[in-house]
């Protein structure tokens, strides 16, 4: 579930941070970033903001204590604001070492010029989350175009302790794919070849810089789709939803990428490849490592290549956009959904009328498909399946029946694939609308179900008129993260 704070007015003290820090942080102890061994001290600094999150209570706090805002040009010309936070109390590991001339003409060496980047405003696009949140002070991206260049590339690093941050389509929105400090970049967009793909399995090996759009056009045409599918697909790359264990918006239908993922391979701090690119559905061979990898979000090694089962594309798909009354109407729809629905059911996603209000306002020809009386929620339901009579019939049937029930206030059925387009248009476009409405605060939560939205109303409570909160995200998960 995405729990988002728009600040009306910045404070130096909320109740409501502290709160959530105090929540989500209470049972973790502070991570010793000077560990002698060579080996952790270089996977630290793959993942840096690890010191951001999981740091003790009270740094949480001083943090939020110290927040200031940054006024800065982005490359478009518009001026965002940058909050930096936890730079200010975490500090740089002293046994890193820092960058030198002849560090770079070693990286020329190997990637040649073009891929060793110092321009101030690519740096600055890679320094800076999506949220415009959190900015780090890397001098260089480096672009590696092969496993062996990213090896050579670690394999130096870990030589002269210089920290590394790997970085995808940089489109996460916790802040976990910039520096904190000074990291050299690597990012793998140069590495998107699709290696092979299997039409009989319909499994999949790629590099893990292809984006995730392009690999589900390549799939398409293939009559296959990807297991995952994100409202920043035209920008994340593969290698980066793996590491990060993205669900999407069909893990309800699909699962985790701990099931869809087959194999990996990975190169590690030392610069060693880890070869467990299998392509078997089935293997008792021994430890199933890649597992270690998945969601690690890059601590342990840098992700290269994927195998990755994918399902065959359905041709039915039936999309229906909800109003509820309540949030208990949403979980009793999500809960006969799932038995009346059964096997078609592959989308099941929630937002509150302040996130439908914020679409509203913030983007251009998006419009509400329910008449205008007030709905305190919505839900997008979609199903896919193999005969659409059938699917539609079904869905049909159970729409009535929820609206007799009375967990449906009103709702529509989409007719064609631009209404289908539309509905999720509305959905898609709320992390887009938050960034027009001001400066955001953001926590990606995996909750019960039946937890999500006290936590929303608790803030709600704390923050009072300094923030507006607003909740949305993929209830279907059963436990809902995004």
């Amino acid at each position: 579930m995405m729990i988002m704070m728009m600040m009306a007015t910045m404070r130096k003290k909320s109740p409501g941070f502290l709160f959530v820090y105090s929540r989500i942080f209470h049972s973790h102890q502070p991570l010793n970033l000077h560990h002698n061994n060579s080996l952790l001290r270089s996977g630290t600094s793959f993942c840096t903001p690890i010191s951001r999150y999981f740091g003790s209570i009270r740094e949480c706090r001083k943090a939020f204590q110290a927040s200031a805002i940054n006024h800065f040009k982005v490359p478009s010309g518009f001026r965002f604001r940058c909050i930096t936070s936890l730079s200010s109390v975490v500090q740089r590991n002293p046994s890193f070492s820092r960058l030198n001339s002849d560090d770079i003409e070693f990286f020329r060496s190997i990637l040649g010029e073009k891929n060793v980047v110092q321009d101030e405003d690519r740096l600055l696009d890679a320094n800076t989350d999506w949220l415009r949140k959190y900015r780090g002070s890397s001098k260089l991206l480096l672009q590696p175009r092969s496993t062996e260049e990213v090896s050579q590339i670690l394999k130096y690093c870990n030589s002269r302790d210089l920290p590394v941050v790997p970085q995808g389509g940089n489109t996460g929105l916790v802040g976990g794919s910039v520096p904190v400090f000074d990291e050299v970049i690597i990012n793998l967009r140069l590495m998107n070849d699709i290696v092979s793909f299997d039409k009989v399995s319909g499994i999949l090996v790629c590099e893990a810089g292809g984006i995730l759009e392009n690999l589900s056009s390549f799939l398409d045409n293939q009559g296959f789709i990807m297991p995952l599918d994100l409202g920043a697909k035209g920008s994340c790359q593969i290698g980066g939803n793996v590491s990060t264990n993205a669900g999407g918006l069909r893990l309800v239908r699909y699962g985790s990428l701990h099931g869809s993922v087959l194999g990996l391979e990975v190169v590690l701090a030392d610069g060693r490849v880890l070869d467990m690119l299998g392509t078997l559905r089935k293997d008792n061979t021994g430890y199933d490592l890649k597992h270690l990898f998945i969601g690690s979000e890059g601590t342990l090694g840098i992700i290269t290549k994927i195998s990755i089962l994918t399902p065959p594309k359905l041709p039915a798909i039936n999309v229906a956009f909800l109003g509820c009354k309540d949030y208990s109407s949403c979980q009793k729809l999500l809960v006969d959904a799932k038995r009346k629905l059964g096997e078609i059911l592959s989308a099941f996603e929630f937002l509150d009328n302040m996130s439908m209000d914020l679409v509203l306002n913030h983007l251009e020809g998006i419009r509400n498909p329910l008449p205008p009386t007030m709905h305190n929620f919505y839900v997008l339901l979609e199903t896919t399946g193999t005969d659409e009579s059938y699917d539609k019939e079904k869905l049909e049937a159970f729409l009535l029946r929820s609206m007799e029930g009375g967990l449906i206030s009103d709702g529509v059925l989409a007719q064609d694939i631009n209404q289908i387009s539309s509905f999720w248009q509305i959905r898609e476009g709320i992390p887009e609308a938050l960034m027009k409405a001001g400066a955001v605060y953001k926590y990606d939560l995996s909750l019960p179900v039946e937890k999500m939205y006290d936590l929303v109303e608790e803030m709600r409570t704390r923050l009072g008129n300094s923030a507006k909160v607003i909740g949305y995200g993929h209830l279907g998960d059963g436990f809902c993260t995004n």
